[in-house]
């Protein structure tokens, strides 16, 4: 395929004016292969010279050196994000694991049936952004030997991890990998995009749908945001696919027990380590796309394909709606720390049923012993539809009153964290004794596993009210932002994804000599007053 594409490129020229769109690696060959990081650079520049509908930004720099493209599609072309106008912004991302390379090809896909048609309806209320390609360095892994289990692509897909051996689809809190830097800072906080639609593909409980989707639902994320998605949004998407795209889909998820399928469909991924979730506490539409690995290659991408198309369809009819309602939750979050009784935030939470069940069209499992004597469960042919309850509204079971404001230490790892996400801080400018509750830690407990390059602490103690000393080595952070409740899971020491749990503050939490451990160097201000007498 590789001398397919370079066939194409040496004719272009020969058509002078005419307008050329390729087709894709997978179109290209019956959907036997999937497209290496060259081949989708060079129909993104195909798709560059066939319209002037498209510019292409660098998201990042992979740490194998490859530019991570973010082709943005619009008409007219904003010179800058400011100047959208009236629309709105809908970023499509794929390949953040790339053996999971259906949104890959859907997106290019997508795009380039787009651009056939400068005067589609689509272009009046929204400017796309699509990344096709996140993790350029893990898709340059290609071999039939990653996933041999899903059918198809079967000249192989890359593997889950990046050139840090990191997967990037934990990293939206700690960002430690330059992806998802460059997608906070370049994406983000560059454009602010109202939805996110991150593509992935799934081997989870048997089923007979191509696609599947959910959103984001971790309880410190808006909740009306989150019941508009559940309640309206997504239903809506999924019978858009259904009969206009006639495409079988779901609400992404799995068994809980493959034995008894009425206890329910769950999804269970709601920390905010996971982008999806990650977009919902920065007040903005998210949506998770999985495509089922079992269905036939050829179907999981026009499944996705479709999905962005919906998904589209939606935000192209809703728009004004969909501001709206993105203002009105930032302007709520910038209020949360003056309303009465103070808010909370959850520190831990669990997942219940959603109002509505939902339908699968499954197929019966059996019971085997593997080699290792475990418990396995194997696909018969016997299809089997059920309605069970989902398992994917979260909602706190411990809390604790949100701050006006945060004091922390100025560790410069801490600050350049805060400045990529986009949260707002300010040094203190003097030497200040205030009111505060400081975290004592009773015990900390490190992971016995290693996850993503660290031992993960739990800590428990609590909170004592104490008058302390800060100088111009701290910085405020406070709440009343429309990052605020991105701020609150990163600084709170027992946040299951805080900057606590990825191990920021270890090397301040225990002296040089003794048992004891000192306080974890993130203050909390819980008297509006006390903000009047930091200099600043």
């Amino acid at each position: 395929m590789q001398k397919l594409f370079i066939l194409l490129l040496c004719i272009y020229p020969l058509l002078g004016n005419a307008q050329y769109f390729p087709v894709t690696i997978a179109e290209g060959s019956n959907f036997q292969s999937t497209s290496t990081y060259a081949d989708v650079m060079n129909y993104i520049k195909m798709l560059e010279k066939a319209s002037k509908h498209i510019k292409t930004e660098t998201i990042a720099t992979s740490i194998e050196g490859r530019d991570i493209p973010l082709m943005v599609v619009a008409n007219p072309m904003p010179k800058t994000p400011r100047d959208i106008g009236n629309r709105i912004v809908v970023y499509i991302q794929a390949n953040i694991h790339a053996g999971e390379v259906e949104g890959k090809e859907a997106s290019l896909m997508f795009v380039r049936d787009l651009l056939k048609n400068p005067n589609n309806p689509l272009f009046k209320n929204i400017v796309l952004l699509v990344c096709p390609i996140l993790n350029a360095d893990g898709n340059e892994s290609i071999s039939p030997k990653n996933r041999p289990w899903q059918n198809g692509p079967v000249n192989g897909v890359g593997v889950r991890h990046n050139g840090q051996m990191l997967d990037l689809n934990r990293d939206a809190m700690k960002l430690e990998t330059p992806e998802m830097v460059g997608v906070v800072s370049n994406v983000l906080n560059r454009w602010d995009p109202s939805i996110v639609m991150d593509c992935h593909t799934t081997n989870g409980s048997y089923h007979q749908e191509p696609v599947t989707f959910t959103w984001m639902m971790n309880p410190n994320g808006n909740r009306e945001l989150i019941n508009y998605m559940r309640d309206r949004m997504m239903p809506w998407v999924s019978t858009q696919l259904s009969v206009k795209y006639k495409t079988l889909n779901c609400f992404y998820g799995e068994f809980i027990d493959q034995k008894d399928y009425e206890k329910g469909w769950i999804s269970y991924a709601s920390e905010p380590r996971y982008f999806t979730n990650y977009i919902g506490l920065r007040n903005r539409l998210s949506i998770l796309n999985e495509n089922y690995v079992y269905a036939p290659f050829d179907e999981r991408v026009y499944g996705c394909y479709n999905l962005i198309a919906s998904v589209c369809d939606y935000a192209m009819q809703n728009s004004k709606e969909i501001k709206d309602l993105l203002a009105k939750a930032d302007r709520e979050t910038i209020q949360i720390p003056k309303t009465s009784p103070a808010p909370e935030f959850a520190i831990t939470y669990e997942g219940r049923p959603t109002p509505q069940w939902v339908t699968i069209l499954t197929y019966e499992a059996e019971a085997y012993t593997d080699e290792q004597g475990r418990e396995r469960f194997r696909k018969t042919d016997r299809k089997r539809t059920v309605t069970v309850p989902y398992i994917a509204d979260y909602y706190p079971t411990s809390t604790i009153p949100l701050p006006f404001a945060y004091i922390v230490r100025n560790d410069k790892v801490v600050t350049n964290l805060l400045k990529s996400h986009g949260i707002q801080f300010q040094t203190l400018t003097d030497t200040v004794t205030l009111n505060v509750e400081q975290f004592t830690i009773d015990s900390l407990k490190p992971a016995p596993r290693i996850n993503q390059g660290h031992y993960n602490s739990n800590i428990f103690g609590k909170y004592v009210k104490a008058n302390r000393l800060f100088t111009t080595n701290y910085v405020m952070v406070k709440t009343s932002q429309p990052l605020g409740q991105l701020a609150a899971y990163l600084l709170e020491p027992q946040s299951d994804d805080g900057l606590a749990f990825w191990n920021f503050w270890d090397r301040y939490l225990v002296p040089q000599w003794g048992n004891n451990y000192n306080p974890v160097p993130v203050f909390r201000i819980t008297d509006e007053k006390e903000l009047g007498r930091v200099k600043r």
